[in-house]
């Protein structure tokens, strides 16, 4: 039983980069310091954007019904 599960597990950690996910691997690379910031910049910027968009939101429902 033990044997089996070993000899599959090793089966399969054998073709590994030749499977389908194969092409992708050998492709990819650590991103420079340069993609990296520019990632981190655009990221952080989605995030402040969906904030302000839920904190209108919040805000139009607490303070808005007041005048009505």
């Amino acid at each position: 039983m033990v044997y089996e599960l070993q000899d599959e597990f090793e089966s399969k950690a054998r073709g590994f980069g030749k499977g389908k996910y194969g092409r992708i691997l050998k492709m990819a690379r650590t991103p420079s310091k340069e993609e990296y910031v520019k990632t981190l910049y655009i990221t952080g910027l989605g995030i402040v954007a969906i904030g302000a968009v839920g904190f209108a939101i919040w805000w139009i429902m607490t303070c808005l019904p007041t005048y009505f």
